[in-house]
């Protein structure tokens, strides 16, 4: 008797979960990100093409990683720093123009390294004529961590971009996870800021950029199954994901990730309702 993998993981209590990942290509070459694309395409909510690589890259390859992402039923989505150089340079029309044209879904905005003189509103309306959605990244990449201030300030930002049409705000997280964002000097998750940005923007708005082992677990041990988390590498792809759904051996021992059994499941529910 044959017996697919799915039915055995709703046997021992593995919930079916939407993409919530949005992992980062960080200039593979097409062959390689078709592999990555055909294995686990299905786990991606977005898939962030090489921030400014497919500029330089040989531009049919870039154009073939774009048309597959696409092919795969995957977001493809530009990095945030080629759009924050477009806006300094007086290019932001254009720069829209070749992402549409390189067949980008949607376009990461951000104020990381630079200052953004242009009403959300405007940019956002620039890239809808495209056919483009947004997303905004909240924190600067070289300010270090959070401080209250700061996230009383970035809050509001990301209320300004919500309601100019930005369809998710990215946490800052860079390459290392540590001394940025919401992740201390030694790279401890600071769980009250991140839980003041998922409180202000709810789970399914709020991504968190976790570029490393510790970020991803930590992320995950704190909000479960359901947080959105962005900047994975595509070869890690599959271990965050068996660690959202409690199959990696550090995630079994947490409650909020351990794959509950129907009837445990059933019997828990009950007892609530007494």
């Amino acid at each position: 008797m044959r017996i697919s993998i799915a039915e055995y993981l709703r046997a021992i209590g593995v919930s079916e979960l939407t993409p919530l990942t949005s992992p980062f290509d960080p200039g593979y070459d097409p062959k390689t990100l078709e592999s990555h694309l055909q294995q686990s395409s299905h786990l991606m909510s977005g898939l962030k093409i090489s921030m400014a690589c497919w500029m330089v890259a040989d531009e049919d390859s870039s154009r073939m990683k774009v048309s597959m992402a696409r092919q795969h039923g995957v977001v493809p989505v530009t990095g945030g720093g080629p759009f924050e150089v477009a806006v300094v340079q007086g290019q932001l029309e254009r720069y829209l123009d070749l992402c549409a044209d390189m067949g980008f879904l949607r376009i990461e905005c951000g104020e990381g390294f630079t200052d953004i003189h242009l009403e959300p509103k405007e940019i956002v309306e620039l890239a809808h004529d495209r056919g483009l959605e947004v997303q905004f990244e909240l924190g600067e990449k070289h300010a270090g961590s959070f401080e209250e201030t700061t996230v009383d300030a970035l809050i509001e930002q990301g209320k300004r971009w919500l309601d100019a049409g930005a369809v998710h705000l990215v946490v800052e997280g860079r390459e290392n996870a540590a001394e940025v964002g919401v992740f201390s000097t030694n790279g401890n998750l600071q769980t009250g800021f991140a839980e003041r940005f998922a409180d202000a923007f709810g789970l399914d708005t709020v991504i968190f950029e976790a570029p490393n082992k510790p970020s991803q677990f930590a992320l995950l041990d704190h909000f479960g199954p359901q947080v959105r988390l962005s900047n994975v590498r595509l070869e890690e792809l599959l271990r965050v994901e068996i660690y959202r759904r409690g199959l990696h051996s550090d995630a079994f021992s947490n409650p909020i990730l351990r794959p509950q059994l129907p009837s445990v499941a059933s019997g828990a529910a009950a007892s609530e309702k007494l």
